[in-house]
């Protein structure tokens, strides 16, 4: 290796090593949570429609660990443009069936009432059985790997199985 390839390579290095914490401390929740996809409804019918899926009990639901955020951005960076557009439609699409057969939007509906109509949705056309399978999907997979259920509920460790080197053994 020359000496002048080696000296450019030890400068990017050291400015990629300088520029790495300003880039990092940028990451905030606000920054990261917002994909532009789906509006300000929207956003809400689609936390109802989760936690109707988990419910809150005698542990958080899918709603209080914004499952719906992550359910937003896995459709937006791993699902394909038809996709975008048929979560906004269904999202539109049922809140519009919500107010016309009870007058109300989804997310302001009782929760056996939401029920009721995502069971309706579980049976419904093509494009409805599309919707609640990938927020079912998506819901329990974001509920899953949340950081709550991982720690609290799964006991989840980094690396399983413990080496105790030196143990004392007792004979009989």
């Amino acid at each position: 290796m020359q000496r002048r390839q080696a000296l450019k390579t030890v400068a990017l290095t050291m400015g990629g090593m300088l520029s790495l914490p300003a880039w990092a401390n940028a990451w905030r929740p606000e920054t990261v949570r917002h994909t532009g996809l789906l509006t300000t409804d929207q956003k809400t019918t689609l936390a109802a429609v989760v936690d109707t899926i988990i419910p809150e009990t005698d542990t958080p639901g899918a709603k209080a660990l914004n499952v719906a955020d992550f359910l937003e951005r896995m459709v937006a960076d791993c699902q394909p443009d038809e996709d975008h557009t048929s979560l906004k439609d269904s999202l539109n699409t049922l809140n519009a069936e919500s107010v016309s057969k009870d007058g109300k939007p989804f997310a302001s509906l009782d929760s056996g009432r939401r029920l009721s109509l995502l069971k309706s949705w579980e049976s419904g056309s093509a494009a409805q059985k599309k919707f609640f399978g990938l927020a079912k999907n998506l819901t329990i997979q974001g509920y899953m790997s949340s950081e709550y259920v991982m720690t609290n509920l799964t006991h989840y460790e980094l690396v399983p199985g413990r080496y105790h080197g030196c143990v004392d053994l007792k004979t009989s």
